[in-house]
């Protein structure tokens, strides 16, 4: 609705994980750097940490697209499985179509021999499960139970776990040792300061077409950095409501206002003294207001 009012060719802040919108200086491009350093020598655990927010899935994605051919991948984006559940999703991952009523030893060594087959075709085989504090501490074990499958020489399974901090204290389970033993790398994903964040608003919208990097001002920038709390998520649904508010009022460039005016319309944003809960009622007026002046804009550009 306001791409031909800023100059742009897509929208620059969708929370759909697009690789191509991947901000490589926001800490993402040196943590897959770690998981492809790992990976390609054969590690066997790795782990991913972030908060919610901070681009986990949009760098196991990118991941993903930058491992070359001689990587098999299994992505299981929602492990809420049983160990059971985790073999079939696995199985199924690579290939194999087992019956429903596979007994789990037999799913082991089906599993087992199409990894054997995979590592005599030259391919390493990875593992990628994402929202991992979310596995239950069995199914983590049978994990680990799988990567027991090796050669003499090398792995037939590695695993990279994307979770949330939670996966952390999961780990620290006594009965989860064996597996934290095991973790050769991890990295832990951070929010975004004033400077990276600018960089990230900035690239963000010079890749949906945006020529001039000067849209969102100074003081624009700060108050998307402080009701952000530089969690990209954040960033990105307070920049797309941002430029919503300006295309509103038929402004060219997004000023502190109309950010603090996202931010309060924002559950989970930083709101301060000022833009805090009291007042909802005035606030949700605003919005509205807002929301009317973008119909009303949209429907005048349809009728010129």
């Amino acid at each position: 609705m306001y791409l031909e009012h800023f100059g742009l060719k897509e929208m620059p802040f969708a929370l759909t994980p697009n690789t191509e919108f991947l901000y490589e200086q926001a800490g993402h491009r040196e943590a897959l750097n770690v998981l492809l350093v790992a990976l390609r020598g054969g590690e066997g655990f790795i782990k991913i940490v972030g908060e919610v927010g901070t681009g986990k899935t949009l760098l196991c994605r990118t991941l993903l697209n930058a491992l070359g051919d001689e990587f098999c991948t299994a992505y299981i984006p929602n492990p809420l499985l049983t160990p059971l559940g985790l073999l079939f999703a696995l199985a199924e991952e690579l290939g194999l179509n087992p019956p429903h009523d596979t007994h789990s030893h037999h799913l082991i060594k089906q599993i087992s021999g199409r990894l054997m087959a995979l590592h005599s075709a030259g391919k390493k085989v990875i593992l990628l499960l994402d929202e991992a504090q979310a596995l239950p501490a069995e199914t983590l074990e049978a994990v680990r139970l799988l990567t027991n499958l090796e050669t003499e020489t090398s792995k037939l399974l590695q695993v990279v776990l994307f979770g949330q901090p939670e996966l952390d204290e999961l780990l620290a389970q006594p009965s989860l040792r064996q597996l934290k033993q095991r973790l050769s790398f991890s990295y832990r994903l951070q929010p975004l300061d004033r400077a990276r964040l600018e960089g990230y608003v900035s690239y963000r919208l010079a890749v949906a077409g945006r020529e001039r990097p000067d849209l969102f001002t100074t003081g624009a920038l700060d108050a998307l950095c402080k009701g952000s709390r530089g969690i990209p998520r954040l960033v990105t649904i307070l920049g797309h409501k941002s430029l919503m508010v300006a295309f509103g009022r038929g402004d060219a460039k997004v000023q502190r206002a109309h950010v603090r005016l996202a931010v309060s319309d924002t559950e989970d944003a930083h709101h301060g003294r000022k833009w805090g809960q009291g007042g909802g009622r005035s606030v949700s007026r605003r919005w509205r207001k807002v929301l009317a002046g973008l119909v009303w804009r949209r429907s005048g550009s349809r009728e010129s």
